[in-house]
This record gives C-alpha cells, sequence and structure tokens, in this order.
C-alpha cells in the first residue's frame, strides 16, 4: 500500500511577522500603510494578505454549509440556484408562450411583472402559468395591484389541477415600502398598504411556500449606494416588514418566513461575495431578536439581480464582462436564484439575442464551470471570512443607526437613507470623473469611432426623474454612474458641428507617443473627432497639418522638460482662435500660461467638467 505523505508538513510554518519583514523589505522604505492597505468607501481597511488566525474573530465563520446560521449558504451540497428570467407581461398568452419556450433553454425561475393590475383575473392567470409545472419551476409575481385576487387565483388553480397550494414555489413580490422609497408615496395611504399586505398573509396562507413580500435591497445599489448601505437598509427595511406584520397580527415565524430578499450584485467581486454571507448572518441574529421559534423560518432567501449603476450604453459588449464577474459573486456567495440582466436593457429594449446570452451566461456558470457542483465554494478563503465579518460589522452599526431613528420607515421619512445614499452616489460620481472608478468604453478606453447604439431609447437611458408636489417622503433616485458623460458624448455626436482635437506629438518620443495615447482616449470619451498623427519633426509642422484638418483644438503632446520650448513655438504658429491644450500637469505649467495657454489635461482632470469645458468652447451643445 502507497504510503500517504501531508506535503506541507515539508514546509515550515510562516509567521506574520516574517511575511511583515519581507514586504517591508520589498517596499524599499515606502510607507505599508499606504501602498499596500486599501481603505474603500465601506469605511474599513483591507489588508494585502490574510492569516488563519484572522479568521479567530469573525463570530460564526466555523459553521458548515447549510447549518444555522447560514453564513455559509442555505445547501448542505452542491450550488445549484435558480435561473431566473423576467417577463414583462402585457400579453398573457404570448407571455406564456415566451415562459414554456424559455423551459426548454434552461430557465427555471420567471418573474412575471405584471403591468396592468386591472388585467389581473383568475382566466388571465390562468392562461399564464398554463402548461408550466410549479414543482419544477419557480413562478414569481411582480404584481402593481390585486396581490390578494392574484393569491385567490392560484389558490382556485391548484385545486383544478388536483394539486395542493404549496405546489407552488416562488413568491408574489409585494413591495410597499420600496415603491414608497422610489415614487415618495403610495396610491393609498401606506397604513392602508400594511393592513392590505396582512390580508394578503391571511389569503395566502394555503401557498404555504409563497414568499409574499421581497425587500428590494436592489434599488439601494441601483442609487449608488456601497455595499454596507445596501446590507443595512435591506436589513431595517426588512425588520420594518417583520414589526408591521407582527403588530396586525401575523406571527413572527410566518412573517419571516415569507420574506425574501432582492440585492443587487456590482462588480466589486469578493465584497459582493461576502455580502450575502453578510446578510444571512445579521438575519438570523435579528430573528434571534425577535424570538422565532423555528430556526429555518429566519433562513434568508435571496434572490440577486445585476445591477445597473455600472452599466453603459457605449461599447455596451463590455457589460457582459461586467455582468459575468457579478453573476460569478452572486453564485459563490449563496443566491438561491439569480437574473443577469441583458447588457443592452439600460439603453434599449432587450433583444432575442441578449437575452440569450444573459441566459447563457448562467448556463456556462453551472455546467461548464461547475459552480453549482460545490456547497460554499469560497469556504476557507481568509479574506472573504475577514470580508464577511468587516462587512457584517459596518452593516449592524448602520443598521442600529437606523432602528435609532425608530426605523425604516421614520429613517425614510427624515431623509436620513436618502442622504446617506446621495453622498455616497456623489462621491463615486467624482470618482468616475477623476478615473479613479473606471467604467471601460465609457471613461477610459472608448471606441473612436462609436456612435449611437441603434434602438436607442433616451427615456431608457436617462429617466426623468419630476419633482412632485404631494410625496410623503423625498424619492430615493436611481440612476447610472455613466450618465452624465454618456449625455456629453451623445451632445458631440449629434452636434451639428463636429469639432476636429488635433494631436500634435513631438519631442521626447517616448513621452509624446504615451501623452498623444492619453489625450486621444480623454477626448474620444467626449464624442469628438480625434485626429492622431506619429511624431513630427518640428511644432511648426504639425501646425500645418492641423490648420488643413481645420482643427479646432491643438493638442500639444510631450515631455515637462520640453513642454517650454515647444509650447513657445505653437503659440507662434498656431491660427489666432485655436484652442491650445497641454497634454499633462507640468511644473512650468505657470510659465505656459503666461504664454497663453489656457488648458490642461491629465489624468486629474475631472473628465466630466473638462468635456463639458471644452463642448462650451467649441460650440457643442448638450
Amino acid at each position: 500500500m502507497a504510503e500517504t505523505r501531508k506535503l506541507f508538513e515539508d514546509f515550515p510554518p510562516v509567521t506574520r511577522q516574517e511575511w511583515m519583514d519581507k514586504i517591508i523589505a520589498d517596499l524599499k522604505g515606502a510607507d505599508f500603510n499606504k501602498k499596500l492597505v486599501w481603505r474603500p468607501a465601506e469605511g474599513f481597511e483591507v489588508w494585502p494578505f490574510y492569516m488563519k488566525e484572522d479568521l479567530d474573530g469573525v463570530p460564526l465563520n466555523d459553521v458548515a454549509p447549510g447549518e444555522y446560521p447560514w453564513v455559509r449558504g442555505g445547501r448542505r451540497s452542491g450550488n445549484d440556484w435558480l435561473v431566473r428570467q423576467e417577463i414583462m407581461v402585457n400579453d398573457y398568452t404570448g407571455a406564456n408562450r415566451k415562459a414554456k419556450w424559455l423551459t426548454e433553454r434552461g430557465v427555471n425561475s420567471f418573474g412575471f411583472v405584471l403591468c396592468n393590475p386591472q388585467s389581473v383575473s383568475h382566466d388571465n392567470i390562468a392562461t399564464l402559468i398554463n402548461g408550466i409545472d410549479p414543482e419544477r419551476v419557480e413562478i414569481n409575481f411582480v404584481p402593481e395591484g390585486r396581490a390578494i385576487e392574484l393569491a385567490e387565483s392560484l389558490i382556485r388553480i391548484s385545486a383544478e389541477r388536483g394539486m395542493h397550494p404549496s405546489a407552488f414555489n416562488g413568491a408574489i413580490e409585494t413591495d410597499p415600502l420600496g415603491r414608497l422609497m422610489i415614487n415618495g408615496r403610495l396610491c393609498i395611504p401606506l397604513n392602508e398598504g400594511l393592513d392590505y399586505l396582512a390580508s394578503l398573509f391571511r389569503a395566502a396562507s394555503p401557498l404555504g411556500k409563497l414568499r409574499l413580500v421581497k425587500v428590494n435591497a436592489s434599488l439601494f445599489s441601483d442609487a449608488g449606494s456601497d455595499t454596507v448601505q445596501e446590507l443595512a437598509f435591506g436589513l431595517s427595511m426588512g425588520n420594518e416588514y417583520v414589526a408591521a406584520l407582527a403588530s396586525r397580527g401575523i406571527s413572527i415565524d410566518t412573517a419571516f418566513s415569507r420574506i425574501k430578499f432582492g440585492f443587487g450584485t456590482g462588480s466589486n467581486y469578493f465584497f459582493e461575495i461576502a455580502k450575502l454571507r453578510a446578510a444571512r448572518m445579521l438575519w438570523s441574529v435579528i430573528a434571534g431578536k425577535w424570538e422565532t421559534q423555528d430556526k429555518d423560518s429566519a433562513r434568508m432567501c435571496i434572490h440577486s439581480r445585476t445591477t445597473r449603476w455600472n452599466k453603459t450604453l457605449f461599447d455596451p459588449w463590455v457589460n457582459m464582462l461586467r455582468t459575468q464577474t457579478e453573476a460569478m459573486s452572486a453564485v459563490l456567495g449563496g443566491a438561491d436564484s439569480l437574473t443577469v440582466e441583458p447588457f443592452d436593457t439600460v439603453f434599449r429594449e432587450p433583444q432575442e439575442f441578449s437575452e440569450r446570452i444573459a441566459r447563457n451566461q448562467q448556463l456556462l456558470l453551472k455546467e461548464e464551470a461547475y459552480f453549482s457542483k460545490v456547497a460554499d465554494p469560497g469556504g476557507g478563503s481568509y479574506y472573504i471570512g475577514q470580508l464577511t465579518g468587516k462587512l457584517a460589522e459596518s452593516a449592524w452599526k448602520l443598521f442600529v443607526e437606523t432602528e435609532n431613528r425608530g426605523g425604516f420607515l421614520s429613517a425614510l421619512k427624515d431623509g436620513f437613507i436618502q442622504q446617506k445614499i446621495k453622498e455616497t452616489a456623489s462621491a463615486r460620481r467624482k470618482n468616475i470623473a477623476a478615473s479613479r472608478e473606471v467604467l471601460t468604453g465609457t471613461t477610459r478606453y472608448p471606441l473612436p469611432e462609436e456612435g449611437i447604439p441603434d434602438g436607442f431609447s433616451a427615456a431608457r437611458a436617462f429617466p426623468e426623474h419630476p419633482v412632485q408636489a404631494d410625496t410623503e417622503v423625498e424619492p430615493l433616485i436611481t440612476a447610472r454612474g455613466a450618465e452624465e458623460i454618456e449625455k456629453l458624448r451623445i451632445a458631440a455626436l449629434n452636434s451639428e458641428r463636429k469639432p476636429v482635437i488635433f494631436l500634435l506629438p513631438a519631442g521626447n518620443p517616448v513621452m509624446a507617443m504615451a501623452r498623444s495615447q492619453f489625450s486621444s482616449n480623454f477626448f474620444a470619451c467626449g464624442g469628438y473627432n480625434i485626429t492622431v498623427n506619429p511624431l513630427f519633426e518640428t511644432v511648426g509642422e504639425g501646425v500645418k497639418k492641423a490648420v488643413a484638418a481645420k482643427a479646432s483644438v491643438i493638442v500639444l503632446c510631450s515631455s515637462d522638460d520640453d513642454y517650454p520650448s515647444l509650447a513657445t513655438e505653437l503659440v507662434q504658429a498656431a491660427p489666432s482662435g485655436t484652442i491650445l491644450v497641454i497634454a499633462g500637469n507640468p511644473p512650468s505649467a505657470e510659465e505656459l500660461k503666461k504664454l497663453g495657454i489656457k488648458y490642461f489635461i491629465s489624468i486629474r482632470s475631472d473628465l466630466a467638467e473638462t468635456i463639458r469645458m471644452f463642448h462650451k468652447l467649441t460650440g457643442v451643445t448638450d
């Protein structure tokens, strides 16, 4: 019999101090904390390495997958999440036909968005789910109203099919608090809406597997929140629902067991994995405070959806890369179901091709990457374990602060939640404008010849949020981080005037071409016509070609040392009225300004503000 050996016994253990000594030596005098310790918007420090002992302080980290409090997911083995696709229901027969077609293509969860509440009737609901087996496919309804009538129809349909109502698996996704938050008001007083919700719980009691409330925490991420805010305010909203239902006679266990959470998943890969783990941990803590009798009732049911904040309309194929990593995060974090939105959904009605790609992104993870085969694939990662603990701790502090203000509804009414998210969204927009948060294809590496996408809808890409006088609360504004720069680029593309940006590299060839490449990318983000050139022997030669090209703007690209002499030549040779720009932020900037050069672009420039300035200078109107 072959001898078995533990290979790690051949390697001596390495202490934290030994790691630190090696890192400090490699830094060659640079400050460790400034160089390698990351301080994200969530407000805590992230180290470049972690060790096993770092998990000792993380609560509930040693439980197994599928065990209370479900930090490591709700499955003991495997990770087979549900592949969900939303279907807008205007035509019930057509929606049914599409759903059955999709079941043959890997979809096993549907989100039927019932656009017209007046159309909800027994016959229409029966038509919608005709031929769909509720024991094999999860059926979720997103109603705008008449939720009780919907529940009664499902009970009646189960009788007509000769099955128990508990065979239906999925949700009737009511969310009056979410609608109040987005719209600023409800069509009925909120107390009446919560009374109606309690009545729905009673009417739908035979439908034992259906969740009846969806906490749409994804609205926070779509508005630009960070992961801590999405967690804390989502948990607070869930807690508000439990309190409202309990005060209306619904048992605590029933309330917990029939709430579903919806989280948005962004591109911060490991944070998004840890966010779902932290969410389950904290929801179990909240359930413990409510003294639920059945621990299983407190297991958080999570539907993840790829977020819209970071999606773009230019170079939209990059959205596929974004949604792929987001889908991976949701799956590794233990989501029960997942919607990958089509790459073009933020700027046009999704095409059949984009819907198919979105479905296949999940199927690739299941069938080819085997993400469905292992429970909690992130288990044992010191980094993910640490992030789980840090996110949970930070989110709990914000949750408690919200509760101390009277709970979610009170915090919403006094504007606390909206203000917190507005501050974060504003900071993120500034980071995007300053290229600290990169949106590939939009704020960096744009496709120079790209036009406005086919089927573009301004109403879809840039939805308006008119201020209404009779709102109960300040609406939470959902938006995308790229909207401002996209509008500027569209203005240039639609402008009757087509300003030409002429790049004039001269002097030091390495710096000249590097800054020429930077300038090309910078101005292409604004939708300009860019004339890219090889290195010129003299500035005068470049100016002659710029005049022939009818350039509105000449960008001198060179080294800091060369700028004083080359800029003097540029000012002397350039025609009057030509806008002269220096690529970079040289030490001689003040000297250059005295020569008459007013404009500089660099990695420190605010992209949106700078492009807006050049729009005004060149006659482009928004």
